[in-house]
């Protein structure tokens, strides 16, 4: 049998972070609606700016995963040391994304026809971009990390766990969208949102299957758990 390369984790954590935090700027420029994902620090990010203009949705982003690690804690029971560095994960991808949105922003999308293409790009993006996360033994985003953590506990494939987070995380956004903004009012949750609900799960699996296929992943360094 053919050996497999091998992908250091660490290499695997850059490449979420870069790949997530691309995928999210073109979605938003496209604006059919963010991943239900990151749609209700996306919406946090909606509201407060305009009275708080330093508050970018990259901050939106590890002020929201806060409360998302706080959340696992007690749906865990228990506090792990790796909690504390998927927060500076946060952190890091919160400075990232809005690197990425910087950097984005510029590019020309012509019409409807650019708007599809950069939702598309960024939906595969983001789904490989998780993937990536879930690749390392470096403590991934606090979304990943639920999910991650979740899994192991009950037994349930990472694609099932995902899916059902990505719902209810999906709800949340319009459930937030009607209370910002007025009932029947959908800022940032639209049928793109929808649509990434429905195929994210399965396109992180088939991209986890794709990278197990092709690559043999390691540590170059040892983490705390």
């Amino acid at each position: 049998m053919k050996k497999k390369p091998v992908l250091l984790t660490e290499l695997s954590y850059a490449l979420g972070m870069v790949t997530l935090g691309v995928g999210t700027a073109l979605m938003a420029r496209a604006d059919f609606g963010m991943s239900m994902v990151v749609a209700p620090a996306y919406l946090l990010h909606l509201k407060l700016s305009p009275a708080l203009p330093f508050y970018t949705f990259g901050m939106s982003e590890y002020v929201f995963q806060a409360v998302i690690l706080l959340l696992l804690t007690l749906v865990m029971r228990r506090f792990k040391q790796g909690y504390l560095f998927s927060f500076v994960t946060a952190v890091i991808y919160g400075f990232t994304l809005d690197a990425c949105i910087w950097l984005t922003n510029p590019l020309p999308c012509p019409g409807m026809a650019g708007r599809v293409v950069f939702y598309v790009i960024g939906l595969l993006l983001c789904a490989l971009g998780v993937s990536f996360f879930f690749h390392t033994s470096i403590a991934p985003e606090a979304y990943e990390l639920f999910v991650k953590e979740v899994s192991g506990r009950t037994g349930k494939p990472l694609p099932v766990v995902k899916t059902a987070y990505d719902c209810t995380s999906c709800a949340l956004a319009v459930v937030m969208s009607f209370a910002f903004f007025g009932f029947g009012v959908f800022e940032g949750v639209k049928l793109g949102t929808v649509l990434c609900a429905l195929v994210n799960g399965f396109l992180i699996g088939q991209f986890n299957a794709w990278l197990e296929a092709h690559f043999e992943f390691k540590d170059a360094l040892k983490y705390a758990k």
